[in-house]
């Protein structure tokens, strides 16, 4: 039985049961459809926002990103896990007592405007689009390499899959569906990783096997010889100042993304809320230690079987004939010497592969069993597929009930709402698709752009709307304006060269800080601008000064 005929049917049956308990639990009013009728147990809840959490980016790229950049692409794991603990310790219990179905409705009623409202709604479809396209992408990639079809393809059948999820069973089928796909994909990213940790070092753990065996110095040797510097050293990639500022940007970002914040609506009390964010963190930690040993693995295996090999020979090996099929992975005879030859140097390397494969082609370049392969590629759909899903919630909520209920139609029916929810998912799954098909980066360097537009606008709306009661609607309004229009413009400048085809960037950096960094600047620039602008307006009223005083007192359930 072929791999490709193997993973077909492993990622039958796995659809097959997402299918079936999204029917089973689909949405049948508006409270299901948003918050899964706030109840949801704490343990399920925090197996959902896991999953939720890990997305493509964390399943495909986060291993990919640190294989390629080393100790500097650990700015990714400090600033989402470190996030994380952020958002659960210092939002999540105050949000969730607030009671709303979404963010912008927590910024609306605290800020007492619409407008607020409105720009709210417009910061969380970026955020969420942006975030949303890294998904789609990871979702074509599995395709296009398992069903043999080009990524453009692949995502289109990721479309209607996520759709049908989606569209039918609303937050509380999605809540459930979630809590099968962090299984799942925790089986698919484990199994193998131990599998490779004994065949390489002999330890079964991974993360013991990273630090007691001599891997990581077996690498930085092949990496020195080969050009690339030390695996081990800091700041060969990105400099001091961008580990930082990215790793800022992760954080505060995660703090302020849509799809998380949601999840801690979907219990029934404050105290269910923060078990969420205990048990969420504990189902995170699974995967988040062990992608530092799968970079490590993968790329020592990587060079190993592939450097200074017969290129014809290479070529003659399936896994890499099917990458090249996809145009993910390209081989360039460059001296013409019929071997094939790695180098830091461009002019002379001649194996060029995407970052994003690094993951899926691992199981297969260390000659693992069929089964473990087929496992890991629908381990990669379910980690954008649970992701996916919730972004499209957070969209949809946004504007269905934030915007056509809250300020357009008030009036409007349970079915209304419902259809206009739905509607706007599958728009919005058209529009994430085009970006899936045309990303401005990688699938982790893509979700980064969306954690740095969150840190920008909401998060700082979110903290000041909890712990400043001086805080009024001019200067959330002022603050959210600013810190999102300064950095989309950034991100765009930066980027212009992969998202408009411009000969170079139109701006290369700003002051050294780069795009997946700038939202910190952002960020900085949304907290002075809503302070100045607070503190020389009239005071909010006294109701909703005492609105925030009653969400920070302590809950006894």
């Amino acid at each position: 039985m072929s791999t490709e005929f193997l993973t077909l049917i492993v990622v039958a049956i796995t659809f097959s049961l997402y299918i079936y308990i999204g029917w089973r639990a689909k949405a049948k009013d508006t409270k299901s459809f948003f918050v899964a009728g706030n109840d949801i147990p704490a343990i399920a809840n925090g197996a959902a926002i896991a999953a939720d959490w890990m997305s493509a980016a964390s399943f495909i790229s986060m291993a990919g990103l640190i294989s390629f950049l080393g100790y500097d692409g650990t700015v990714y794991l400090m600033g989402w896990t470190g996030g994380y603990v952020l958002l659960t310790l210092l939002l999540a219990p105050y949000l969730r007592k607030f009671g709303r179905f979404t963010v912008p409705d927590f910024i609306g009623d605290r800020y007492y405007s619409n407008s607020a409202r409105v720009i709210a709604v417009v910061a969380t479809i970026i955020v969420s689009l942006t975030y949303v396209a890294g998904q789609m992408r990871g979702v074509g990639i599995v395709f296009s390499r398992y069903l043999q079809v080009d990524i453009t393809t692949g995502i289109i059948i990721g479309m209607v899959i996520i759709s049908f999820f989606s569209v039918v069973g609303g937050m509380k089928g999605i809540t459930w569906t979630q809590v099968a796909q962090y299984s799942i994909l925790m089986l698919a990213y484990l199994i193998p990783a131990v599998a490779i940790s004994l065949k390489l070092t002999g330890i079964p753990i991974p993360q013991l096997a990273l630090t007691f065996s001599d891997i990581a110095e077996r690498l930085t040797g092949i990496q020195s010889e080969l050009g690339f510097g030390e695996y081990i050293a800091p700041f060969q990639n990105l400099s001091k100042l961008n580990v930082f500022m990215v790793t800022m940007a992760l954080m505060m970002g995660t703090a302020g993304l849509p799809h998380v914040i949601i999840r801690f609506y979907t219990v029934k009390t404050v105290r269910a809320a923060r078990w969420s964010g205990v048990w969420a963190i504990i189902f995170i930690a699974l995967l988040y230690t062990t992608a530092p040993t799968v970079g490590a693995f993968a790329k020592y295996n990587l060079i190993q079987s592939l450097n200074q090999q017969p290129i014809q020979q290479v070529r003659e090996m399936d896994w890499v004939s099917k990458w090249e099929t996809t145009g993910l992975l390209q081989i360039e005879d460059k001296n013409a010497d019929g071997l094939l030859n790695i180098s830091a140097n461009e002019d002379t390397n001649e194996l060029k592969i995407d970052h994003d494969i690094i993951v899926l082609s691992t199981p297969e370049v260390a000659g693992l069993r069929p089964i473990i392969i087929a496992l890991v590629a629908a381990g990669g759909l379910a980690a954008a597929l649970s992701t996916a899903s919730g972004l499209l919630i957070a969209m949809s909520s946004a504007i269905s009930h934030d915007l056509y209920y809250r300020i357009y139609k008030p009036d409007a029916t349970e079915k209304e709402r419902m259809l206009v929810a739905r509607l706007v998912i599958f728009i919005t799954v058209l529009i994430a698709g085009w970006f899936g098909i045309n990303p401005p980066g990688f699938v982790g360097e893509v979700v980064a752009f969306a954690f740095g537009i969150a840190a920008a606008s909401i998060f700082p709306a979110l903290l000041m709307g909890i712990f400043d009661k001086r805080m009024n609607r001019e200067g959330a309004t002022a603050g959210m304006i600013n810190g999102l229009v300064f950095t989309i413009a950034m991100i765009l400048m930066m980027q212009s060269q992969q998202l408009f085809g411009t000969e170079k960037p139109m701006l290369d950096s700003f002051f050294g800080i780069n795009a997946q960094g700038i939202g910190v600047v952002g960020m900085l620039i949304n907290f002075a601008t809503a302070f100045l602008a607070s503190r020389g307006t009239p005071p909010p009223p006294k109701e909703i000064v005492q609105l925030v005083e009653n969400i920070r007192m302590p809950s006894s359930d």
